[in-house]
């Protein structure tokens, strides 16, 4: 595989006006017009197919490519306990660059006296939170087994089905196991499901201790982590910087941690507060149709809208379970979930995009498919990573000739106009 040469990386003043062209609408605030937006568009589409023609991959080079990804995300999945609060520490990091400079720039607080005032007033939130829901999740968790008849009173409709499925599993689990001379009787068979359903709850809350407990210490490693970033995080970027051979390189990679920094801290930032707003309203809509301790449904509302798709969908199912339990029929156990839906649909799918469409999008397919993989990968910790994590990968890929087709394949819909040219052709350039 051959790569460019580092003559070729020394930027002209006609690619430095180009290339400012090109980064500034997700850079800069200021909206480009539609003569800029072409031109950007023309000039990504030339970058792209000069990348695909100058690095062209063989079967040997994609056989090392696999095989260097497979050893890199074997790695990551062993060492989830070292590498997962580290990397929360770097996305929290970006989180606070906003405070972090209001302390230290506007109020002139030396840094590690400004890091250490926001990692305690992040540790007093985190505990003031988990204290005031600890206690109402606890007792929900004592008073599932006995709503359980209730649950059944409810759903007396959907009685007939379940038994009929039910029947017909036994029936295949008694042909698999035995030949079809072991037969189960629906009593047998409900009174086994209930014990296993009591056992699975004590499974289930013993497992939650011993995973509160990893979290805390995993927790503690991330907050001391996050106060070297915060101190000496700038430092380290400038040694970084200082080692890189030319002055393209200096200049590429200023670029993409500036991106990095004001793309993805607005992200986190936006959805932050978004998720408060979300969690407030769901907190109100709970009062209001009398679901007890609506504090809890508010914060567990706040921190399900982290992880796209799913945490809504979990959120939907949990407040219809919660509402069943609550209320006397089954027409009001819809209305908190159905108000809920409402919510996310007006926050995920108008006002947030709306907010964030202009600083960067991503493919929401990919998106999708990044949330499911992370989650598998760590857990519901690499399900709250996976969105910062592809948007961070997408800026490498758009500042990296080599991984400019990547990085176009991530992002978002494909305006219209794009479709109507593909940008000017090129010829790859001399190889070494």
């Amino acid at each position: 595989m051959s790569g460019p040469s580092l003559a070729s990386d020394t930027p002209t003043p006609e690619d430095r006006q180009t290339h400012e062209k090109t980064i500034a609408p997700t850079i800069l605030p200021a909206m480009p017009s539609q003569e800029e937006t072409a031109e950007s568009d023309a000039y990504q589409a030339g970058v792209i197919r000069k990348a695909m023609l100058r690095h062209s991959l063989g079967l040997r080079d994609v056989g090392v490519l696999i095989l260097s990804l497979l050893a890199v995300f074997y790695t990551l999945y062993f060492a989830a306990d070292i590498v997962l609060p580290f990397v929360f520490a770097m996305v929290v990091n970006l989180l606070m660059i906003g405070p972090m400079r209001f302390l230290h720039g506007r109020l002139h607080i030396p840094k590690p006296i400004s890091a250490l005032l926001l990692i305690i007033a992040m540790f007093l939130l985190v505990v003031c939170i988990g204290t005031a829901i600890s206690v109402p999740a606890a007792a929900w968790l004592t008073k599932v087994p006995q709503s359980l008849p209730a649950l059944q009173q409810k759903l007396a409709f959907l009685q007939g089905p379940i038994d009929s499925l039910q029947r017909g599993y036994m029936r295949v689990v008694a042909l698999m196991s035995n030949g079809g001379h072991h037969h189960v009787s629906a009593a047998t068979a409900a009174a086994q499901s209930a014990s296993n359903g009591a056992e699975t709850l004590r499974v289930w809350g013993s497992s939650f201790l011993i995973g509160t407990r990893a979290f805390m210490g995993e927790f503690f490693t991330m907050l001391l982590m996050l106060f070297f970033l915060m101190t000496e995080g700038d430092s380290l970027l400038r040694r970084i910087v200082e080692i890189m051979p030319t002055y393209s390189d200096k200049r590429r990679l200023v670029q993409i941690t500036t991106q990095i920094e004001r793309n993805v801290s607005l992200y986190l930032a936006t959805i932050t507060i978004m998720n408060i707003l979300v969690g407030l309203l769901n907190l109100l809509q709970c009062w209001l149709t009398g679901m007890p301790n609506p504090l809890l449904w508010g914060v567990l509302a706040f921190l399900l809208n982290y992880v796209p798709i799913i945490g809504p969908l979990t959120g939907v199912v949990v407040y219809f379970c919660v509402a069943l339990i609550s209320f006397p029929s089954f027409l009001m156990a819809l209305l908190p979930p159905s108000i809920y839906l409402c919510i996310h649909i007006l926050e995920g799918e108008t006002i947030t995009p709306m907010l964030l469409a202009k600083r960067f999008t991503l493919n929401p397919v990919l998106v999708m498919a990044s949330l499911l993989f992370w989650d598998w990968m760590w857990g519901i910790g690499g399900a709250f990573l996976s969105v910062p994590m592809l948007a961070v990968f997408k800026i490498f890929c758009d500042h990296i000739e080599g991984l400019s087709p990547i990085g176009h394949v991530l992002g978002g819909p494909v305006r219209p106009r794009s479709l109507r040219t593909l940008g000017p052709e090129v010829t790859p350039g001399p190889t070494p």
